[in-house]
């Protein structure tokens, strides 16, 4: 196994042919395809299935392009310090659940580095995205909650995914709604006051499962409720239709405005907020600096 093949493999994922990789590669079409049959026949496991329409990653694949990109940033980065010398790119990368602070702390990372040359990546996505995205390197770390329903079953993924769960702080539960919401002015809200009015969710995708919902009390048999894919199109709803959600509390007024607002549900269950690595990696120096960024918002976790 080399790095060429390594190179090629992790080029090839990104295109839907052998034949678009390696126009990108600048070598012939035949020669992609017998560097990959090499490299699979070497590792004992199909990294591509290949059909008339294209080609897709197979499970080994997914995993095995995970490590091979991670491979090749190592590189680079030898490569830059020893090698050629030049000053490399900073390069991160996150996935989380639809949380505002979260972007907040994203945000606070890259004035850090405003100055510097950097590629960083961020993605506001479904549960069993933000997990996949860990496992496969495409991001550094995972940002998503766990509470009493979901623990033992994210716990159970984690481990045959081979990644570990960080606590950063624990939040009670809050309603998150527009101002003009009726029940806006309140300071504790029950359950039961909410049931005439329309319950917003993040919609999962095939991963509907109640454990990967974004919101506590997901079986509960709600009379209402709308699923959206995206924060802002939940946010328009709140001021649109009186809609609601269950949240941590922290609200960032910065990035959503100051048209809504956080109140206590009556109840007594609580969420963790932490954060996803891969258990063979260890954390960079700008994975840490959003770490430390994030864990600012413990302040304003509402127990």
């Amino acid at each position: 196994m080399t790095l060429t093949q390594l190179k090629y493999a992790v080029c090839a994922a990104g295109e839907n042919s052998f034949n678009d990789a390696a126009k990108k590669l600048f070598i012939s079409q035949p020669s992609l395809s017998g560097a990959i049959a090499t490299l699979e026949k070497e590792l004992d496991i199909a990294i591509f299935h290949k059909s008339k329409t294209g080609i897709s990653l197979t499970a080994e694949g997914e995993e095995f392009i995970g490590y091979a990109r991670q491979v090749l940033e190592q590189f680079e980065l030898l490569d830059a310090r020893y090698i050629t010398k030049k000053e490399s790119k900073k390069k991160f990368s996150v996935s989380m659940q639809h949380y505002t602070f979260a972007v907040q702390a994203f945000i606070e990372t890259i004035k850090q580095y405003g100055m510097d040359t950097y590629e960083f990546e961020i993605y506001e996505d479904t549960t069993y995205t933000v997990i996949e995205n860990v496992r496969n390197c495409k991001s550094e770390l995972g940002i998503l909650y766990l509470n009493d329903f979901n623990r033992k079953v994210l716990q159970k993924i984690f481990g045959e995914f081979r990644l570990e769960y960080h606590p950063m702080f624990d939040c009670g539960l809050y309603v998150y709604l527009a101002k003009t919401h009726p029940l806006a002015g309140k300071k504790q809200i029950a359950l039961e006051e909410l049931m005439d009015f329309p319950c917003l969710s993040f919609a999962q995708g095939s991963h509907n499962s109640f454990y990967f919902a974004e919101e506590v009390f997901s079986t509960i048999p709600y009379k209402k409720i709308i699923k959206a894919s995206d924060r802002a199109t939940l946010l328009n709803l709140m001021v649109g239709i009186d809609g609601y959600t269950i949240c941590s509390g922290i609200i960032c007024e910065e990035l959503n405005g100051e048209e809504y607002v956080a109140v206590r549900l009556d109840s007594r269950e609580e969420m963790t907020i932490g954060y996803l690595t891969r258990k063979d990696s260890k954390i960079s120096r700008i994975g840490m600096d959003y770490l430390e960024a994030l864990g600012k918002f413990k302040d304003k976790a509402m127990l």
